[in-house]
């Protein structure tokens, strides 16, 4: 593979939040969503400039160690050579640590921002290269694949790495993220997950996924039904009692309501106009959204 030939333009890419999961997807069902994380990239004569704007401002190395370079990094290691040095802006508006796919924005962003600053098209990084290199440093393609393609993602892995296909939810879908004041770790969250489970609870999983797809795309006056859970959410409710309190909270008066993402924030999967703010519970704040349809997009100037 010959060494690639870097622009000298700025790039900038912009990739949204996720909520990964959505009740009984585990693992492979994900959302994206129109919040924001922007990465400007340009090269240098040499070493590791990084800079954060918002959310992670103080708290994210910002050397080599920043996850966004660590992408990138990863991706110029698939593209054939390193460059001498590196300038990193990061606008993000993504909260970290709170099951909205921070994480999978950086991780994708890089390694997209990698592939544009290397002067190269999807011919040596298509999308399902991108996806498999996002989700092996992820470690599973549930945020990657809706952060990388927009829409509604069902994802999974086979020998070769990730795979996923989008598809396009119902225009009558307005998502409302409860986003907790409060962080989570999802090493903390997938620790309290047993080895095994009861088969009716696997089968009711397996049903409820099913018809969360149909649910989003077709018609979702099922999303209530659809949203069940019996895989993961309970087991997780000792890291995010608040959490688990508000869903059922908001289930009960009819909302789907799930755990986004490993937690602790909580998403609700509206019809447009519809109020939350009588719903709100404390520690949580509620930001209306919509769905991304346009995944990680690349900007030259």
């Amino acid at each position: 593979m010959s060494s690639p030939r870097y622009t000298d333009s700025v790039v900038r890419v912009r990739v949204p939040a996720t909520s990964a999961n959505l009740g009984p997807g585990y693992d492979s069902l994900g959302l994206a969503l129109d919040l924001y994380d922007e990465i400007e990239v340009r090269l240098a004569p040499s070493g590791i400039a990084v800079e954060v704007a918002g959310e992670g401002a103080g708290e994210v190395p910002h050397n080599q160690d920043h996850l966004v370079v660590r992408a990138m990094r990863h991706a110029f290691g698939h593209l054939g050579g390193q460059p001498a040095g590196l300038v990193v802006r990061c606008r993000n508006q993504i909260p970290h640590g709170r099951g909205l796919g921070s994480s999978a924005a950086a991780i994708v962003g890089g390694i997209v921002a990698a592939r544009a600053l290397a002067g190269e098209d999807d011919a040596v990084l298509d999308e399902a290269a991108v996806l498999r290199l996002a989700s092996g440093m992820e470690g599973h393609p549930d945020n990657v694949a809706p952060c990388l393609l927009g829409g509604f993602t069902i994802a999974w892995t086979e020998q070769d790495g990730a795979h996923a296909v989008r598809l396009n939810p119902v225009p009558q879908l307005a998502p409302v993220a409860f986003i907790s004041d409060g962080r989570g770790l999802t090493t903390e969250a997938r620790g309290l997950l047993p080895d095994r489970v009861p088969h009716s609870d696997a089968a009711a999983n397996v049903a409820r996924a099913a018809l969360l797809v149909h649910a989003l795309t077709v018609n979702p006056s099922l999303l209530l039904a659809a949203t069940e859970d019996w895989l993961h959410q309970d087991y997780r409710a000792p890291a995010m009692e608040h959490s688990i309190a508000l869903v059922r909270h908001l289930r009960a008066a009819g909302v789907p309501a799930v755990v986004s993402g490993a937690g602790p924030s909580v998403l609700a999967l509206t019809a447009p106009g519809e109020d939350l703010t009588g719903l709100a519970a404390p520690g949580f704040r509620i930001r209306t959204l919509r769905v991304c349809s346009d995944g990680a997009t690349v900007s030259f100037g």
